[in-house]
C-alpha cells in the first residue's frame, strides 16, 4: 500500500494556524474555538497518560452530537488510542456487546445513554467518562481516579505560564496501514461486525474531501452536523474535513426533526450540506411541494416560457429552505426517491447523490453536481478503483468490488467475515448490485441480500418497486417482501394526511388498492404485486435511516 502523509498531522496543524476562530458550538449552545479544542485535547492526553492509558489502546465513544464527543474523539487518536464509536441509538445491549468485543479500556457516554447502560456488563472497562464534562462516571483504577481528581493540578505543573500553540505537538501514526478505529456497522441483519479503518482511509477520504469540496468551501465558512459522528459518512465529511481546514460546525444535538433542521439551516446559513435522502425528502415533501400542488402552478408548470421562469423560482424557494449560501448538498447512505430526484433535477438544483460504505470510510463514487448524471451515484472517486463483476456491465446487474487506499484491515477478531468481502487481489466485495455505463456511471440496482427470485428465475430489485410505491398517494414508506412466491407490499401510511383528509380504514384501505393496480401497470409481469397491507407503525430503522427489512421478511 502506497505511502500518504500523516493524518494527525492535518489535526495539529488545523489547530495552530486557526488558533483563534470559532471551531465548535452546540447549536443554541456553548462555542469552542481551536485553542479551547486544543487545551481540552491536552487535559484529556493528561488524563489517558497518568490513568494507564497506552498507545493503541481502544477508546469507545457513545453519544448524541456535541462540541465535547469531537473533542474526545480527536484527542483519542492524537495520543495514538484506537476510537471505537458507538452509535448512540444502539441499544444498551449492542453497547455492552461492543464495547466488549472491542476490547475498549475507557467508555466515553453521553447524559442519555449514561441513564441505560450497566457497568456490571462491560467487566473489562476500567473508566466510563461522562461527555458533557468529563467527569467519571465509574473507575475501576486508582490510577485513574487520581489523575482526574488532580486533573487541573497536574495542567498547572505541567504549563505554569499558559499553554500555548508551540506546545501542540501529537502523536503520528508510524504506518499508513496503522489502525486509527474500529467501526462498528449500523447493518440491517443481525449484530453489526467491528470495521478496521487504518489512518491511510481517513487519509484518503479527507483528500478525496479536499479534491470533491475545497474549491468552493473555506476556513471561517459555517457547516451543520447532522448525521450521526458516529457513522463514518457524518465523521468523515460533516466533521474531520471541515475541522482540518478552519471551518465552523454546529453540531445538532437534539433529534434532527426537519422542523429543527430548517431553523438551524435558516439560522447557520452552511456552506456545504451533507445530507441523507430521508432529511432531503421530508423537507421538499413537506414544505415545498404542498406549495406547488394547486392547480395555478400546475397550469404555469405546462407553459413552456413561464415554466422556465417558474422553476427558477421554485429552486430558489428550495435553496432559501437549506439556509441559502451553500454551493452543493450531497446525499447518500440510501437511494433517494425517484420523484423527489427528477423535482430536483427539472429546477436544476444543485445536488449530487454519493455512494459509500463504512469499509472504505466511507466513500466509493462521487460526481459533482454539475457532471453528476441522474440515477447514478457518480464515478469511482479519487483514489479508488470501481468495477461491475458482471459479463456485460452496462446492461447485466452484478456486484460492485471497490479497491484502493480507502478499503478497511478487516474485521475486528473475524478473518472469516473478512475472508468473504476482501478477496486476494484487494478488490472490497460490497454486496450491493449496479450496473456502469461507458463514462463510469455506477447506477445501484439494489442490496444482493435483498433480491428476491421469481417464480421462472428473474431477479427482482424490492428497492426499486418500493421507490415508486413511495412516491404513491398516502403512502409514507413501504417494504416489500415475498411470500408464497407471491410479493406483497407493506405499506406505512402518511398518518397526518389520513388524518387531516378524514379518511376511513376501509378508504384507507381502498386507496391502496387503487395504488397496488396503477403501481402494477408500470412493472413487469414477474413483479407486480399481489397485495398491499397496511403495516400501522413506522418500519424499525438502522441509524442510517434504511429500514430493517429482516425483521418484516
Amino acid at each position: 500500500m502506497e505511502q500518504t502523509p500523516s493524518f494527525n498531522e492535518l489535526i495539529e496543524k488545523s489547530i495552530i494556524n486557526n488558533w483563534d476562530l470559532d471551531a465548535l458550538t452546540d447549536y443554541k449552545g456553548a462555542t469552542l474555538q481551536y485553542h479551547d479544542v486544543a487545551r481540552k485535547i491536552e487535559k484529556l492526553h493528561i488524563l489517558f497518560e497518568n490513568g494507564g492509558v497506552k498507545r493503541g489502546d481502544k477508546i469507545a465513544l457513545c453519544g448524541r452530537n456535541s462540541a465535547n464527543w469531537a473533542v474526545a474523539f480527536f484527542a483519542t487518536l492524537t495520543y495514538g488510542a484506537i476510537a471505537v464509536p458507538i452509535l448512540h441509538e444502539f441499544t444498551p445491549d449492542q453497547v455492552h456487546n461492543i464495547v466488549n468485543h472491542s476490547d475498549a479500556k475507557l467508555l466515553f457516554v453521553g447524559d442519555v445513554v449514561a441513564k441505560g447502560i450497566d457497568p456490571v456488563q462491560m467487566p473489562a472497562l476500567e473508566g466510563i467518562i461522562n461527555i458533557p464534562d468529563y467527569s467519571l462516571f465509574m473507575s475501576r483504577s486508582e490510577q485513574l481516579t487520581y489523575a482526574r481528581e488532580h486533573l487541573n493540578e497536574m495542567f498547572g505543573r505541567k504549563y505554569p505560564k499558559y499553554f500555548r500553540k508551540e506546545h501542540v505537538s501529537y502523536y503520528k501514526e508510524q504506518s499508513p496501514d496503522e489502525m486509527a478505529l474500529i467501526n462498528y456497522t449500523s447493518g440491517t441483519t443481525g449484530f453489526s461486525k467491528g470495521v478496521m479503518i487504518p489512518y491511510r482511509a481517513l487519509w484518503s477520504n479527507w483528500d478525496f474531501a479536499g479534491e470533491a469540496m475545497g474549491k468552493n468551501i473555506k476556513q471561517g465558512d459555517n457547516s451543520i452536523s447532522i448525521l450521526p459522528m458516529a457513522h463514518m459518512y457524518g465523521m468523515a465529511f460533516e466533521l474531520i474535513y471541515e475541522f482540518t481546514i478552519g471551518m465552523h460546525i454546529f453540531f445538532l444535538n437534539r433529534v434532527p426533526s426537519p422542523a429543527i433542521i430548517a431553523q438551524a439551516f435558516a439560522d447557520v446559513k452552511p456552506a456545504i450540506i451533507i445530507s441523507v435522502p430521508l432529511v432531503i425528502e421530508k423537507i421538499i415533501k413537506k414544505k415545498v411541494l404542498p406549495r406547488l400542488e394547486n392547480n395555478t402552478m400546475r397550469l404555469l408548470s405546462r407553459m413552456p416560457v413561464i415554466n422556465k421562469k417558474l422553476n427558477e423560482r421554485i429552486c430558489e424557494q428550495v435553496v432559501n429552505a437549506f439556509g441559502g449560501r451553500f454551493y452543493e448538498i450531497i446525499i447518500g447512505g440510501a437511494g433517494i426517491n425517484q420523484e423527489v430526484e427528477q423535482f430536483l433535477k427539472r429546477i436544476e438544483f444543485p445536488y449530487t447523490v454519493g455512494y459509500g460504505a463504512t469499509e472504505c470510510a466511507p466513500i466509493i463514487c462521487y460526481a459533482g453536481w454539475e457532471t453528476f448524471k441522474q440515477g447514478s451515484c457518480g464515478r469511482a472517486a479519487k483514489n479508488m478503483q470501481v468495477r461491475i463483476d458482471s459479463p456485460d456491465p452496462a446492461h447485466i446487474p452484478g456486484e460492485i468490488l471497490a479497491k484502493g487506499l480507502n478499503v478497511m484491515l478487516g474485521y475486528y477478531k473475524n478473518e472469516e467475515a473478512t475472508a468473504a468481502t476482501i478477496d486476494k487481489d484487494g478488490w472490497y466485495h460490497t454486496g450491493d448490485l449496479g450496473l456502469m455505463d461507458s463514462e463510469g456511471n455506477v447506477f445501484i440496482k439494489g442490496r444482493s441480500k435483498n433480491m428476491l427470485l421469481g417464480s421462472n428465475g428473474q431477479n427482482i430489485y424490492p428497492e426499486e418497486i418500493e421507490d415508486k410505491l413511495n412516491s404513491m398517494n398516502l403512502v409514507a414508506e413501504s417494504v416489500v417482501v415475498q411470500r408464497d412466491e407471491k410479493l406483497i407490499g407493506l405499506v406505512h401510511p402518511d398518518a397526518d394526511e389520513v388524518k387531516n383528509q378524514g379518511i376511513s380504514p376501509t378508504e384507507l384501505i381502498n386507496i391502496m388498492e387503487q395504488n397496488r393496480q396503477e403501481l402494477n401497470e408500470e412493472l413487469p409481469a414477474y413483479s407486480k404485486l399481489a397485495a398491499i397491507q397496511i403495516h400501522e407503525e413506522e418500519f424499525a430503522k438502522t441509524p442510517k435511516k434504511s429500514i430493517k427489512r429482516y425483521l418484516y421478511t
